[in-house]
């Protein structure tokens, strides 16, 4: 199986040359570290940042940037900085390409829970409603069951919606699987990963066409 990094590493295959994106809280973050170099990639974040760079070295962290998770980050030259009106005003717009958020459920039909469980504190759902309801691409990256060992890849979400049928695609540490409209498919499996192991993680419906090649990162 996977660890967060690694699934960072697959999703930034995802990300294109020209690309604008946003990077949600937690292992999304990570994928600005695994971008090509012979690309270039904006990414924003909604606290106002656009032209993030890679995560600081231990030591030379700057406290007054910061990315929308409150953690240190670096800029790349010609980043510049503005207020929340102007970066909602950006992904409201549909100015952003891609959009990769970490989810507690996903629904086979690309529903998203993401922001609130019941009687937990929370600080609120951020930015999050506004971009999948705005990005025409979100990735999600996830761990495919959660402590318990329970799927979190669902025929339906039990947790407030962030979003309806928004999700394109998921990445967790035993698969890559594409919504469509018949269930979850897989396109990869982690390396060393059955179907049956995949099958068993997940609830929803999955389709599984043919030999499933491993992921390559």
């Amino acid at each position: 199986m996977l660890d967060k990094h690694d699934i960072a590493k697959r999703i930034a295959k995802e990300v294109k040359d020209g690309y604008y994106v946003n990077l949600g809280i937690g292992i999304p973050t990570l994928v600005a570290n695994y971008v090509r170099e012979d690309i270039s990639v904006e990414f924003q974040s909604e606290n106002g940042v656009l032209g993030m760079g890679p995560f600081p070295f231990e030591g030379e962290e700057d406290p007054d940037l910061i990315n929308a998770g409150k953690q240190t980050i670096t800029t790349l030259p010609g980043a510049s900085f503005f207020d929340s009106s102007l970066s909602f005003a950006m992904i409201r717009g549909k100015h952003v390409d891609l959009t990769i958020l970490g989810a507690m459920e996903v629904a086979e039909n690309g529903d998203i829970a993401n922001w609130k469980i019941p009687g937990k504190m929370v600080k609120g759902m951020g930015g999050a409603m506004d971009l999948v309801a705005s990005a025409e691409n979100i990735i999600v990256a996830m761990m495919h069951t959660n402590k318990a060992g329970e799927s979190k890849l669902l025929k339906r979400c039990t947790l407030p919606l962030t979003g309806m049928g928004c999700v394109k695609k998921i990445v967790t540490e035993l698969a890559v699987l594409e919504i469509t409209p018949d269930g979850f498919k897989l396109l990869e499996r982690a390396p060393g990963v059955s179907v049956e192991t995949i099958q068993k993680a997940t609830e929803g419906k999955l389709i599984v066409e043919g030999e499933v090649p491993e992921m390559q990162l």
